[in-house]
């Protein structure tokens, strides 16, 4: 054994426990390298196209909230309650779950001695006779008498409201709301012209924007209707877009078409959109094919009743064209109604010219927009293709009513993320004309009561209605004109006789200034769709197809 060597002075001698150089000098000892845990998962780790999912309990709080403003608006009355002896959109449902359960589906739109089409005769497609078919049969096994055979024409009591109401509820709850949390998913997970901070903060305020609509919640939960299910199907068929589900898209919009023929307002943004994305593609053939398919199986289900004769087909296609009624019926902000005090158009021309100038001016005014998805389909370009092609139909096609704004509202709130001053601009003006009919339902308690919590909420911290938009104070200043005017006339409507010789003369004047600003606002989306191709070809974005 060799000897351990000397230590210098002053050194002590190494314990056993110290480690030793090759010398057998002390020597640190070494470090265990520990293997680090993995990261929790965070948010922040995510990559910037894959944004959270919408948190469950959030959603579910909103929709809570959205249903709970529908009860509330549901306790006020209906349209035409009391007023015999055709009452209103309320009865014309119940009169068709009435006829639906009741009659085979060949006299549903034929004239008969059990059907008397001059009484809120069936004017709808037939997806929208098997809903009434389907909540008749339910009114008909707790209160059979409100829906009688001839004997419930004009029917009212408590509980048949009740019935009637949850109908409307239940169907909001099982077509829109499920379309809304499908469109936001996707549009968070498309980050549709937003930042990945607005997709992270404002997906709770977009919910709440699509969902708590005024005008969708006082026409459908206060007027009485079901716009709800034929908006809800086309909300689907946009977020079935939005998805790459287009073969889904294509057979959601065909359904909202079958129950609502107003649903073809977005028939070009959507021929547009998936035309141009076929086109693009390596077979396109066969990629327009399958879209066919799907729609024509899709008719071909929904008509099947009706199809085992060209005369049974016929009836039905009549019922939903009611030219008779003239080009425009009340008074309604479209072209031909807010032209009328100068263009008497009933006076000048008969039906058939003016169908054939309503089809040409709404295909006028369409067209630019069919054209930029065509040639340069995108996601964003498709929303802003949706509002611009339903607002042309409201403008300027034929038999169009007040209610009507509706469709272009859908659009206009899926944007609203993205254009919260128009959107917010829009809302205002498209409740505000529906004023005259809110007033005739007595409907003003829930009128103020929606238009307060929806601005509320817009106008709340962390939404979107903070940017802001760069305009001049002569452009600000036109734009306030028509919101003081708006003003003046909500208390004038209300307590000023108008003149004897001009009794709807503030009817007339509520059309003409929502008129104004919604011909300004589709000129303002028509450019910012056009304006999509300039923008991504300055940067070199690859389009979405």
């Amino acid at each position: 054994m060799g000897r351990r060597p000397k230590l210098a002075p002053g050194r002590k001698q190494p314990g056993p426990t110290q480690f030793r150089d090759p010398q057998g000098l002390p020597m640190a000892k070494p470090k265990k390298h520990r293997t680090s845990a993995p990261d929790p998962p965070a948010a922040a780790a995510r990559l910037p196209w894959q944004p959270p999912a919408p948190p469950v309990p959030m959603a579910l709080l909103i929709s809570l909230a959205a249903l709970l403003v529908r009860v509330l608006v549901s306790v006020g009355p209906y349209s035409g309650q009391g007023a015999a002896p055709k009452f209103g959109d309320y009865e014309a449902q119940r009169h068709w779950m009435e006829l639906t359960l009741h009659l085979p589906p060949s006299d549903w739109y034929r004239n008969s001695s059990d059907n008397d089409l001059a009484y809120w005769g069936l004017d709808y497609p037939p997806l929208s006779a098997y809903q009434s078919l389907l909540h008749g049969r339910i009114i008909n096994a707790s209160l059979p008498d409100a829906v009688a055979l001839r004997s419930s024409c004009g029917y009212e009591s408590t509980e048949s409201k009740l019935l009637m109401r949850w109908t409307v509820l239940s169907s909001d709850l099982l077509v829109f709301f499920p379309a809304a949390l499908w469109f936001v998913w996707a549009y968070l997970k498309g980050g549709i012209g937003i930042s990945a901070e607005e997709r992270r903060e404002g997906w709770m305020w977009l919910l709440a924007m699509v969902l708590l609509s005024p005008c969708l919640l006082l026409i459908d939960h206060g007027h009485f209707q079901y716009n709800c299910i034929s908006l809800g199907l086309t909300l689907g068929a946009i977020a079935g877009v939005l998805s790459r589900n287009e073969l889904v898209a294509a057979a959601l919009f065909t359904l909202a078409v079958n129950h609502k023929q107003m649903s073809l307002y977005f028939a070009p943004a959507f021929f547009s959109h998936l035309l141009g994305k076929c086109l693009k593609r390596k077979y396109p053939i066969v990629e327009v094919m399958k879209l066919a398919f799907v729609v024509l199986g899709t008719f071909a289900l929904v008509w099947w009743p009706f199809l085992h004769s060209y005369e049974a087909a016929l009836q039905v296609i009549s019922r939903l064209a009611p030219f008779e009624r003239g080009i425009y019926e009340d008074y309604v902000a479209n072209f031909w109604c807010s032209t009328s005090v100068i263009i008497k158009w009933k006076r000048l021309f008969a039906i058939k010219p003016l169908k054939l100038m309503s089809l040409s001016g709404t295909i006028l005014a369409f067209l630019p927009s069919f054209v930029q998805q065509v040639k340069s389909p995108s996601n964003l370009g498709f929303l802003y293709s949706l509002m611009n092609s339903s607002f042309s139909f409201y403008l300027f096609s034929y038999q169009v009513h007040e209610k009507s704004i509706l469709l272009p509202l859908l659009p206009a709130s899926l944007l609203a993320l993205k254009e919260p001053q128009m959107f917010g601009w829009f809302v205002y003006f498209a409740l505000f004309s529906m004023y005259p009919l809110i007033c005739r339902d007595q409907l003003l308690l829930q009128y103020i009561a929606v238009l307060g919590l929806f601005f509320l909420i817009y106008y709340t911290p962390g939404g979107s209605h903070g940017k802001r938009l760069n305009i001049s104070c002569g452009a600000k200043l036109v734009l306030s004109l028509p919101f003081l005017c708006s003003l003046i006339l909500h208390i004038t409507y209300l307590q000023i006789e108008p003149p004897k010789r001009y009794p709807f003369l503030f009817d007339a004047l509520i059309m003409f200034i929502c008129f104004s600003q919604f011909v300004i606002l589709t000129m303002y989306t028509n450019y910012k769709q056009w304006m999509l191709d300039t923008h991504s070809r300055s940067i070199g974005v690859k389009k979405d197809l």
